[in-house]
Formats: structure tokens, sequence, C-alpha cells
């Protein structure tokens, strides 16, 4: 579903991401692992079309994110960490609005659907304005999911929610994926979320690539760590 060789992005004398070569399987979860200023972000703003790499290529679906950026942007959906949605508008408004900007046709079903498969009915006709951070990310995948995109990219999803609302999160991103077989490319830093919920992984660090493979295989190489968290820190502590 995803392939990147060799990604780059410079500014000016710094670089945020180096030679990144991975592969992301059709119908996986893969959690994208790193701290903060790692490089995630970055990889993920090039992976959907949102600024251009300086060096290497990335194809999503077998396209170009660069050469054919309309037919990717159409195979992707995108939550940011922070979802921009009107407040003033309702659940219902939000997605009309989105969805008629991207093209789609009879789109009052397709919330219908959208917010059942959210189970978030029961407030779709209040203002977004109210609703707690837990619940505009239920929204903001809403609305990312709308033309049922292949791939869905997160940044950050559990930021800044409770134990509740991470539950909630990670509920509903299984059910698309086991439900609609769609592809899964998560930027995270809580490695507690991964092991819950990805196949596969891959370990970013100071914008380099150090590890990527199903978490399966990853533990299988380190048999002697207890916990994802003690792997990731080796990984990352063998290659500085």
């Amino acid at each position: 579903m995803l392939v990147t060789e060799n990604l780059g992005k410079k500014y000016d004398d710094f670089t945020a991401v180096e030679n990144l070569s991975l592969e992301v399987k059709e119908g996986s979860i893969f959690g994208f692992l790193g701290h903060n200023g790692a490089g995630k972000t970055t990889t993920i703003s090039m992976l959907t079309t949102l600024i251009l790499p300086t060096s290497g290529k990335a194809y999503i679906g077998g396209c170009d994110v660069v050469k054919d950026n309309l037919k990717v942007r159409n195979m992707l959906g995108y939550l940011p960490e922070n979802v921009s949605l009107y407040g003033d508008l309702t659940a219902v408004e939000n997605l009309r609005f989105f969805g008629r900007l991207s093209g789609i046709r009879d789109i009052e079903p397709r919330i219908e659907e959208i917010l059942e498969l959210l189970d978030f009915t029961e407030w779709k006709n209040k203002k977004i304005k109210t609703y707690s951070k837990g619940m505009r990310q239920r929204i903001g995948i809403a609305q990312a999911i709308l033309h049922k995109p292949k791939i869905l990219f997160l940044d950050e999803p559990t930021s800044g929610l409770d134990p509740q609302g991470t539950k909630a999160m990670r509920d509903i991103l299984s059910k698309l994926n086991t439900e609609w077989g769609t592809t899964i490319f998560m930027n995270t830093h809580l490695l507690s979320e991964v092991t819950k919920l990805c196949t596969d992984i891959g370990i970013i660090s100071n914008g380099r690539l150090l590890a990527a493979d199903s978490l399966k295989n990853i533990e299988k190489e380190f048999p002697g760590e207890k916990s994802l968290e003690e792997i990731y820190f080796k990984i990352e502590g063998a290659k500085k």
C-alpha cells in the first residue's frame, strides 16, 4: 500500500528526515514510533502531499505522491494531532460541508453510516464547541473517512485523551481495519497503544529509520526484553 525509497526532507542546513525506506502492507496497522522531533510529523506530511520531499520517492497504491498527488489524495484520509472543525456547526453540518468539498454524492446516507460505525449518532446534532477532545477526535476521523480511503494517516491520535477516550479511539481504529480493510499509518510515542493495536512498527530517531518489521518479528529479535518500551530503548541506544 505504501512504499518509500530514500525519502528525505531538509530545511536549509537541518535534515528532518533522511533516506527513509520502508514498506507498509495493505490491511496492516503500522505504528510509526519516535520521540518528539524524531521526524514522524514531517514524514506523514510528505506522505499526505502536504509538503514536498527534497529527495527520494514515495508511492501510495502505486501512485507517486508528488507526480500523482491528486490520485494519492483520493486514496488517503488524514487526522492531524489537532483536528480543525467548525465549532458553531453540528457534527452533521461539519461532515456535510467537508463531504461536499470532497465531491461525495448522496452525502447524507454516508454521514449516517459513518456516525453509526463510530457509535456517535446520539451527539450528531450538537455543536462541535460543546464536545470533549475525544468527541472532536471521533468527528475528525469521521471527516477523514467520508470518502472511504484505502489508507488512513493519524498523527498522535490519542494525544491528550483520557483512558476512556484512548480506548474508544483504539476500538474505532480496530473496527475500521477489520470491517473496512483500511490500512492505518499511525504516528505515536505511546508504546502501550502500539502493543494493543498495531501489526507492524517502524522506529525513527533524529530523522533516520532504525527498524521496521512486524511487531511479532521485532519481539522475536529481542527475546530477553519484557516490553516494547525496553526493545525501543535498546534499538535507539544501539544506533546512536
